[in-house]
């Protein structure tokens, strides 16, 4: 019988609470259970108080062969017992697309050698006098070519009255 050491969910709807069972691998989440080893309450605010488990037990039943669940592993190793579980390996599918790869490595490779050829125009920029940038015209200044909405708008109007 391949054993487990793992949660099953006791709480009510949006009130989580879960024991920590020793089961067969085969039994449901909720089902039949060999032993209650421990619980685990995540909406208590004091983090020691949530997990309690009688790390006695859990260490005879590994011994016979469970193996814990990954979140159990995780508190089995707050408490000292066992080895951190490994976090997987994301799959492909949350790697960016092979256009993404290549417009990003194309950006990669102008950024190294946009360093030496940023030099040169800042020194270009050091040099222009401050004199020979245009001024900019005011809305108030009159010039043939540039006239407000409104009064292009009077205008028409006058031309539609004659």
């Amino acid at each position: 019988m391949s054993l487990s050491i793992r949660l099953a969910r006791a709480g009510a709807h949006k009130k989580p609470f879960y024991r920590v069972v020793v089961a067969d691998k085969r039994m449901p989440r909720d089902g039949r259970f060999l032993e209650k080893i421990g619980t685990y309450d995540p909406l208590l605010a004091d983090k020691r108080q949530r997990v309690r488990l009688s790390v006695e037990r859990a260490q005879h039943w590994m011994a016979r062969g469970a193996k814990p669940s990954r979140r159990v592993a995780l508190f089995l190793h707050e408490v000292g017992v066992g080895d951190k579980p490994a976090v997987p390996q994301q799959t492909k599918k949350s790697l960016p697309r092979k256009k993404e790869q290549e417009r990003r490595a194309a950006q990669q490779k102008p950024a190294a050698q946009q360093p030496a050829a940023q030099q040169p125009a800042a020194q270009q920029a050091e040099t222009v006098p401050a004199s020979s940038s245009p001024a900019p015209s005011s809305p108030d200044s009159s010039s043939p070519d540039s006239s407000s909405p409104d009064s292009s708008s009077d205008d028409t109007r006058e031309e539609k009255n004659d």
